[in-house]
């Protein structure tokens, strides 16, 4: 029997041992790397070669850069490993579990989406199955996904998973210089997404941008 090899990304260091002492009670799995922020989740996605990542949504994007923990992080590593390698195998462990979250992330590529309220006993069938390549979900991610039409009226839903990681770094008051090398994008390109995401949300000005953040929870106060 073949192990699966996981890397296990949080920024708390006593979660990651809880969730390590959980997924190692069962033979099949082992930890092999683990990563505190979505720098060095895709770093270690490059070195180890896992074949699952488990990983919060909710981190910060580099190490010791004083930034704050915020789903742009957990955004930012989940698109960085995807676009180095379009078969990784992801699934969301965290505490994110309200719209526009889930079907962001998900459209974003990821196989698998738990909330940190999940038994032990379906976290480790989650990696198990994502293993194997199929898609698992908690029970209250799979009804927003099965009955799109019972969600809130957010606006933010409008946006893509990339316009939606820009958007939280704007209202985190990143200027676009610093989102643009965050993202590995150009300037331009920054501006040309932000453009789009104030007519799509009808916003004019970023203070717009920071408040309707704030009423959704995407930032912290």
């Amino acid at each position: 029997m073949s192990l699966i090899r996981v890397l296990l990304v949080d920024d708390h260091a006593v979660v990651r041992d809880g969730f390590q002492r959980i997924l190692e009670s069962d033979q099949r799995i082992r930890i092999i790397a683990s990563a505190s922020n979505g720098q060095e989740a895709f770093e270690q996605y490059r070195a180890a070669e896992p074949d699952v990542v488990v990983l919060d949504l909710t981190m910060p994007s580099q190490e010791s850069s004083g930034e704050s923990s915020s789903i742009s992080g957990g955004m930012e590593a989940i698109r960085r490993i995807l676009a180095f390698d379009g078969r990784a195998r992801l699934l969301v462990l965290t505490s994110c579990e309200t719209k526009p979250y889930p079907t962001q992330v998900i459209g974003a590529g990821v196989k698998g989406y738990l909330t940190k309220r999940c038994a032990p006993a379906e976290l480790i069938e989650a990696v198990v199955k994502v293993s194997k390549g199929e898609n698992f979900y908690s029970a209250s991610i799979q009804e927003q996904l099965d009955h799109p039409e019972s969600s809130d009226a957010s606006p933010i839903k409008v946006l893509s998973p990339r316009e939606l990681q820009i958007f939280v770094l704007l209202a985190e008051g990143h200027p676009v210089s610093r989102v643009a090398e965050q993202m590995f994008l150009s300037p331009k390109t920054v501006h040309a997404h932000r453009s789009n995401i104030k007519r799509k949300l009808d916003l004019k000005t970023n203070s717009e941008i920071v408040h309707l953040a704030l009423r959704h929870g995407l930032v912290e106060p």
